[in-house]
């Protein structure tokens, strides 16, 4: 109920937000254990510090799409860090893309998004107190482990907060984030037999 009421609240204050005309993008590096990793930074032009959001791509990789949405939510106001899980690589055809998704140690990507965590959180654009993170499909898992629940008391007096996450907590919580887009997905199927008018399928 939590994470429904927090989706309620950022559409609406998605809606609510001011446009900002000009958004700068840049590739950035930063650590990940003993990795340097690159991301996709979106800043909004005015002045901050402003609200992060992390943006976890699904199982094509961070594509041109991906970073379309996050450049439209730095629009907004946010900043926002496109984080590439696949290292470089993008698929454009479902076999490469599921090759890919079932290749990514869930302890590296995990680690990974800790660690722009901790990026963003070093930036001076952003108010360290206020980063959250989106995803679609495979992307959705990975947000949904990292978000808040009962059992993370220090995540409730700020249900946007990402700093507060481990790699470990999101690893121990993975399989039923994904658990929960599958069932998602088998309801959907019997709610509605035809393909054309389900939402797109989780990455599985």
């Amino acid at each position: 109920m939590r994470f429904v009421l927090f989706v309620l609240l950022l559409i609406l204050a998605l809606g609510a937000a001011p446009a900002f005309s000009k958004v700068n993008s840049s590739t950035v590096h930063y650590m990940s254990g003993k990795d340097t990793v690159s991301s996709i930074l979106f800043i909004p032009a005015g002045k901050g510090p402003f609200p992060a959001i992390i943006v976890i791509h699904e199982w094509w990789g961070l594509n041109d799409w991906v970073k379309k949405n996050a450049s439209e939510l730095a629009s907004r106001g946010y900043v926002t860090l496109g984080v590439d899980l696949y290292r470089g690589r993008v698929a454009a055809d479902p076999e490469l893309a599921h090759e890919l998704m079932r290749g990514l140690p869930e302890d590296r990507a995990a680690r990974d998004l800790v660690a722009a965590s901790a990026y963003l959180k070093s930036r001076a654009e952003v108010n360290p107190r206020k980063i959250g993170s989106i995803g679609w499909c495979m992307g959705g898992g990975y947000s949904l482990a990292a978000a808040p629940s009962p059992t993370r008391p220090h995540w409730q007096k700020s249900p946007v907060r990402f700093s507060a996450c481990s790699a470990r907590r999101i690893r121990e919580s993975l399989p039923r984030a994904f658990a929960g887009l599958r069932l998602r997905q088998r309801i959907q199927e019997k709610m509605f037999p035809s393909p054309s008018i389900r939402a797109p399928a989780t990455d599985s």
